[in-house]
């Protein structure tokens, strides 16, 4: 049996997947790679992250980025490695706008786009303020137990065993603890609302150093729970084999700096489903109550038929 690597180790390895290499010849192409040890579909909140990293990139005068919107095109295979193809489209003295297309090679040989991504930068200044989003009244993390004991429970309750088993329990470099009850956890319909804290499973580089890096797994880590929000209403699992999805789009509003490896509250609600599609939105505070960041999803939800 494999030994767990260390909170350390994965996060060592989020920060080295999450960090683009530059092409030798265009500064305009970088090169994202594979999640080590990762099989099937590749994480759509992977693919986010490399790509916000690419653009980020390629801005260099102190703007930094406060918005950025994907669609999902197909799904990307854990792997091969993922190919960022950056545009600049404006280039501003306050804000700069750069395009990203993502692209895998398919079995054909032919490449083929897997997301494309939008990212807004804008240089830091002063300006009118207010906060109208008061953080929920939750228990914080210290008194909750982390995700993945109760993820090894269930699965060892319900039998999940092979390639289901080895994905829910997978060590993550997120740590998560979760106030509610998730859709994976039980069959009965509830509101479609849900609670979780997130941090990276150990320190990251400073934020003064790397503030990009925060940036971006803060967005790896809102891929999370974000679609099954939707799915709670109707008390049925993509764990539990009941459900077909996959994500559309994702969109990120950055509102002020916060440390990716500080607890952070995600708090997600659905306020609709229906014609095979479930839209999510998530609003990530920090433990001082402040709305750091605005997240917003749209997925394909379908009932499974037959097994």
């Amino acid at each position: 049996m494999t030994d767990t690597p260390s909170p350390e180790k994965l996060v060592a390895d989020l920060v080295d997947l999450l960090n683009v290499q530059p092409d030798a010849v265009l500064d305009t192409r970088f090169t994202g790679k594979a999640q080590k040890n990762g099989f099937g579909r590749m994480f759509g909140g992977q693919v986010i992250a490399q790509a916000l990293q690419a653009a980020q990139a390629t801005v260099t005068d102190e703007k930094q980025a406060h918005s950025m919107h994907a669609y999902f095109l197909r799904g990307g295979k854990e792997g091969p490695p993922t190919q960022y193809k950056v545009a600049t489209d404006f280039e501003g003295r306050s804000f700069a706008n750069r395009r990203v297309v993502a692209i895998q090679t398919g079995d054909d040989g032919e490449e083929k786009p897997i997301l494309n991504l939008t990212a807004s930068f804008q240089r830091p200044e002063d300006g009118m303020s207010h906060d109208e989003a008061p953080m929920p009244d939750v228990p914080g993390p210290d008194g909750l137990r982390p995700d993945m004991e109760q993820r090894r429970e269930f699965a060892d309750k319900a039998g999940i065993e092979g390639p289901v088993r080895d994905l829910m329990l997978r060590p993550r470099p997120i740590e998560m603890r979760t106030s509610d009850k998730l859709h994976w956890m039980n069959n009965a319909p509830r509101p479609p609302h849900a609670h979780s804290w997130f941090r990276a499973a150990a320190t990251l580089p400073s934020i003064d150093e790397q503030p990009g890096l925060h940036r971006a797994v803060i967005a790896y880590a809102s891929d999370y729970t974000l679609l099954g929000t939707s799915a709670l209403p109707h008390g049925l699992s993509w764990m539990r084999n009941e459900l077909v999805g996959a994500s559309l789009d994702h969109a990120i509003w950055f509102h002020r700096p916060a440390r990716a490896d500080e607890w952070l509250l995600y708090a997600t609600d659905a306020p609709w489903s229906g014609s095979g599609r479930g839209f999510n939105r998530g609003r990530i505070f920090n433990q001082s109550g402040e709305l750091i960041a605005s997240v917003a999803q749209e997925g394909m939800m379908r009932r499974r038929k037959g097994k």
